[in-house]
């Protein structure tokens, strides 16, 4: 009878005619690769939609709940072999979008630090250590929190993550039509086209995915399941052996109902047939809403902690045609849930707990309240975080006992507090104390802090648009306006309307566009408000430390830095460094980050103003890039989340009255709220004190000093009118002694002086000159000039850099190799017990590999981005993994650089060579060995490798795009073709798993490995203002012939490369911008 009871009404064969088709859905469904056991329980509820049903219970029908078993009464034996039979689960599919979440809701910071997940990992391994046996433990994960739960315990819990069987995924089931019942559409998003199914599906995930008979076989017989944000729910060995010792099929663990759940669905009994079931909010009509909240009259609230017997649920499936018919849930939404104005539609959902219908000999037991701490809205949220509840030794959120065994009731303004980042600007002062309150009322926009203490019955009102600072001491019994209060006055935050602008996706470093893209109406504000919620959204408290802002001087770089720092201000930070003048290079900050004190002022990161190489001014390239607390660029999770916000934003925050700042003198500008309750400091810093201080603990300055004044040697530091030029001066000058004409084109310009600040034989032309080389690295006659014995030259932001001995180029590749092989002449190395381990991009040729083989080095080929070195150098500290320093890395692009920093370091690079030059050179009475000697020395030792590299700069991007995919889809047919000379072994896109955190990276790049070791290359930048960059590597490995012209030694090479792209059909050319 119970049973038939949840069973859908059959309807007469006209009827069934004149009701809407399933078929439209199930070709939905199948075609999405949805198992044939979700398409059924999904087509259950669809019946029940179109069949009349309402889904709801009237008052009438039912009868309250009586006489319910509690923990006290139980009588039953605690027996540890139950635990053997036992699994445990964690519904984790909510993504908790009525909070304004866009990610697993159990990511949210909980307490102290600690996440959802992280207690839940937390309190299984305490759990496995208090009985003494490894409880199985699972997760029902959704398609929206998959991937970043499994991150998530591949990261903190390693060994969980290891674990058979940890994830089971929920399935997904389209929106409907409101009218029409058919499958809604979304053009612009076609994920908003699927919902997840309601925790109800935890039966038909069991079934579809093979679980439920593999736990049987298994010998698993029971099943305790809670909700990942109840943090009170965890294996009670009691209740496990009242369920067994009862025999019961199916048993609910619920609460006494109080104010503060009223709303909640509650346990009753159908009049028909005695049968206990469950009544959602969403089930009750509206006339009976009053029944429903009476807490008198229905005094039990499902938990959602329930106890299921596996077998029994396998035998209920078995006779239901392979589902548990569950009554309907129906919700009316819009298929976008950001934009009220798209299609009305029907999310169908089942509930779990409303299986108790379903299984006869069902039971339910009251459980203590300590059993239920969950987080439905920010009410629940704010009284989880503050003193109320504390965490227990076994990892459980329980009421402090200060608060007598009654939680506060809070009634926080629904409009004002729905979402978690209102709430948390509401309290970025800190958590208010809540453990002697007995009611809080706020109404309107307040400003909360940790020095709030509420002790009684609170009320605080604000009735004025601005949001209103909470004194910040002992309240106790008292009812409080803050309407007519001073505000914040030039900290307040304006809100300001905008809407997504396409094309912000970051590259491998930061976002680039041309200048007057910036400079358009609410462009850079999208983008950095973005960033914002971003690193807000992974846990960064923006209120606490200090955000650095600084470029290379490009123009617009002034205007954008006042602008982040209002917006700044507007999100909560407190604390700013901005470099003098707006000047930092994208290693200093990197410096400044991981090393400028005091801590409790330390950076949690920064934004960084640069276009790197490209040209800069009005018409030409401006960018922005974001590089977090370890000091290196942002990672791949991070920029992902930014580029989604960038495609949902709606609006952005400002401090609009906030003064601007006179960035052209050092000094610290303090700004206080009219309230005196807050107050934003910046602080204009010297842009190059801590990298160069950072630089002389890594170099022997005396020692390079000491070959710098050499009578037969001489230099010059090409900066190109970057922002390098103050670098250069405070080293080689301040601190070296040399004279200012060492240092070339030292002055930053906005625009470079109209030149292109990279640091290649194309357009470093002037110094390439002086080096007495031509564009291609070839010689030139220069007469009875004499030539510099070192050149060297950086790039806009300063992270590039480019060797020159006297009429003697070295490649990127070779000074990378030249550097990890002379290691131990630099101190930093040396007194660290030598280099330890060497990476580079994928692109950048194979010389450094052939050092490492050779001094046992670890060696990592990764995609290009110094974001992948970073987690190579941050192994240890930041994953717990192999440490890999002291660590060398670089990139063919005229990247080099250190463990020292995160970024590449172009003037580290140059004073590497120098310390290599001094140690070879420390007897002043011999000839000098040269950069040429060095270099040819080690090609004797460890061969040649012939490289090039062919830049395309402003190719069509649509057709080098189907260049790219084209040889991506000709990748198997080319491998093993003979291509010349050449035969290729393999043909593939690069992809990279990465040692240290296990991700992905795909579509890196196509390679042409051959047979006898030579490569030939293609990307496709994501660096360049506009159009697309198209770049092809050329190597050829040489151990013997070391002497040719490096066009002559690839000619051929290059000729396959050029076949094998046919790049002439798709971009129109086959001459290069730049050859390096």
């Amino acid at each position: 009878a119970a049973m038939a009871c949840c069973t859908s009404p059959t309807n007469s064969t006209e009827a069934i005619a004149a009701m809407p088709s399933f078929e439209p859905i199930r070709t939905k469904m199948v075609a999405e690769g949805i198992n044939q056991a979700a398409i059924s329980a999904f087509e259950s509820t669809f019946n029940a939609l179109v069949s009349g049903e309402s889904g709801m219970i009237p008052e009438s029908t039912i009868e309250p709940a009586t006489g319910v078993l509690t923990t006290d009464d139980i009588t039953a034996k605690v027996d540890k072999a139950y635990l053997a039979e036992t699994v445990v689960c964690k519904l984790n599919g909510g993504l908790g979008t009525g909070m304004g979440l866009d990610k697993a809701k159990s990511l949210l910071e909980v307490k102290s630090g600690e996440t959802f997940l992280d207690l839940t990992a937390k309190q299984v391994m305490k759990m496995r250590e208090e009985f003494g046996m490894k409880v199985k433990f699972m997760l029902m994960n959704s398609f929206s929190t998959s991937d970043d739960t499994l991150a998530f315990f591949q990261k903190n819990y390693p060994t969980l993550a290891g674990e058979e069987g940890l994830e089971m995924l929920q399935n997904k089931v389209p929106k409907l039509d409101k009218e029409t019942f058919e499958p809604a559409v979304c053009e612009s998003d076609p994920s908003n086209e699927w919902c997840p199914p309601g925790h109800g599906d935890l039966y038909a995930a069991l079934i579809g995915s093979g679980r439920l008979d593999a736990l049987l076989k298994d010998g698993f017989k029971y099943m305790f399941v809670s909700n990942s944000d109840n943090l009170g729910a965890t294996l009670d060995t009691s209740i496990l052996a009242h369920f067994a010792e009862t025999d019961a099929s199916f048993m609910m663990e619920c609460c006494v109902r109080t104010e503060n759940d009223k709303k909640g669905g509650h346990l009753c009994v159908r009049k028909a047939d005695k049968q206990l079931i469950l009544r959602e909010s969403a089930m009750c009509p509206d006339e009976d809403e009053k029944d429903f909240q009476d807490i008198s009259k229905h005094s039990y609230f499902n938990t959602n902690n329930l106890w299921i017997r596996l077998d029994k649920l396998k035998e209920i499936i078995d006779a239901n045609n392979g589902i548990i018919p569950l009554p309907m849930i129906k919700n009316g939404k819009t298929v976008d849930p950001k934009d009220d104005s798209s299609q009305k539609v029907l999310q169908l959902e089942t509930a779990m707990g409303a299986a108790i219908e379903c299984f006869a000999g069902a039971s339910a037991i009251v459980v203590p309240r300590t059993r239920f701490a969950p987080v439905k809205k920010c009410n629940d949220l704010l009284l989880l975080r503050s003193d109320a509840y504390v965490i227990t030794d076994d990892y459980r959120i329980a009421l402090n006992p200060e608060c007598g065994g009654v939680a506060p009731a809070m009634n926080i303004d629904s409009k004002k507090y729905k979402m978690v980042h209102q709430l948390e600007a509401a309290c970025v002062g800190g958590i208010p104390s809540l453990v002697s309150c007995k009611r809080l009322t706020i109404k309107g926009k307040v400003l909360l802090s940790s020095s709030c203490k509420f002790v009684g019955e609170v009320s605080i009102t604000n009735s004025s648009d601005e949001a209103k600072t909470v004194p910040p001491t002992k309240l106790t019994d008292v009812t409080l306006d803050l309407t007519d209060s001073p505000g914040v006055g030039p900290l307040k935050s304006s809100t300001v309307t905008t809407s997504p602008i396409e094309g912000q996706k970051p590259g491998t470093s930061g976002l680039r566009k041309k200048t007057k893209v910036f400079m358009s109406e609410n462009y850079l504000n999208n983008f950095v408000q973005s960033a914002f919620t971003a690193v807000s959204d992974c846990g960064t408290d923006l209120s606490v430390g200090t955000l650095i802002i600084g470029g290379d001087g490009r123009y617009f770089n002034d205007e954008a830095i006042q602008t982040i720092i209002k917006m700044g201000v507007a999100n909560g930070v407190k604390r700013f460094w901005v470099g003098k003048d707006g000047l930092l290079s994208t290693p200093a900050v990197s410096a400044i980050i991981r090393e400028r004190g005091p801590v409790w002022q330390k950076a949690f990161g920064a934004f960084i103003l640069t276009a790197s190489h490209n040209p800069g001014g009005p018409e030409e390239d401006f960018g922005i890039k974001y590089n977090c607390e370890n000091g290196g660029p942002a990672p791949d999770k991070l920029t992902s989340m930014i580029f989604d916000n960038t495609k949902t934003i709606t609006n952005y925050t400002m401090a609009t009255d906030f003064p601007s700042i006179d960035i052209t003198t050092a000094g610290s500008t303090t700004v206080k709220s009219d309230d005196g309750y807050s107050e934003v400091t910046v602080e204009v810093i010297d842009s190059t004190k801590n990298h160069v201080d950072l630089l002389k603990t890594i170099f022997d300055f005396d020692s390079i000093k000491t070959l710098l004044d050499r009578e037969d040697f001489s230099f010059v530091y090409d900066s190109m009118h970057g922002v390098n030029g103050p670098y250069a001066k405070a080293v080689f000058v301040d601190e070296l002694g040399q004279p200012e004409s060492c240092c070339m084109n030292a002055v930053p310009k906005d625009d470079f002086n109209g030149g292109h600040a990279d640091p290649n034989l194309t357009y470093a032309k002037e110094l390439v000159a002086i080096m007495g080389l031509d564009k291609t690295g070839a010689k030139i006659d220069v007469g009875d000039k004499k030539v510099p014995s070192f050149g060297a030259a950086a790039d806009g932001d300063g992270d590039r850099n480019m060797i020159l001995g006297s009429q003697f180029f070295v490649t990127p590749s070779d000074s990378l190799a030249v550097i990890a092989a002379n290691a131990n002449s630099i101190p930093f190395f040396k007194a660290q017990g030598g280099l330890k381990g060497v990476a580079r991009s994928m692109p950048t040729s194979g010389a450094v590999d052939l050092v490492s083989k050779d001094l046992g080095f670890d060696l990592f080929e990764t995609p290009t981005g110094w974001k992948y070195f970073g987690n190579l150098m941050d192994s240890k500290d930041l994953y717990g993994g192999k440490d890999y320093t002291p660590f060398i890395c670089g990139e063919e692009s005229f990247g080099t650089g250190s463990n020292h920093v995160r970024e590449k370091d172009g003037i580290w690079a140059v004073l590497a060579w120098l310390q290599i030059l001094a140690s070879k050179n420390s007897d002043a009475s011999k000839p000098l060995v040269t950069v040429e000697d060095i270099v040819v020395d080690h090609w004797g030792k460890y061969g040649r490798n012939y490289y090039c590299r062919w830049d395309f700069e402003g190719m069509d991007k649509s057709g080098a795009t189907a260049m790219m995919e084209k040889m991506r889809a000709d990748a198997e047919s080319n491998t093993g073709r003979e291509v010349g000379t050449y035969t290729i072994a393999t043909a593939d896109d690069f992809t990279y798993v990465d040692p240290v955190d296990g991700s992905v990276a795909k579509k890196q790049g196509i390679r042409f490995l051959m047979s006898d070791g030579s490569r030939v290359i293609f990307r496709l930048s994501g660096t360049a203002g506009s159009g697309a960059t198209v770049r092809m590597y050329i190597e050829q490995y040489e151990p013997k012939i070391l002497d040719k012209e490096v066009s002559k030694a690839l000619e051929e090479l290059v000729k396959v490369a050029l076949e094998l792209c046919d790049i002439k059909t798709f971009c129109g050319t086959e001459t290069p911008t730049v050859i390096t």
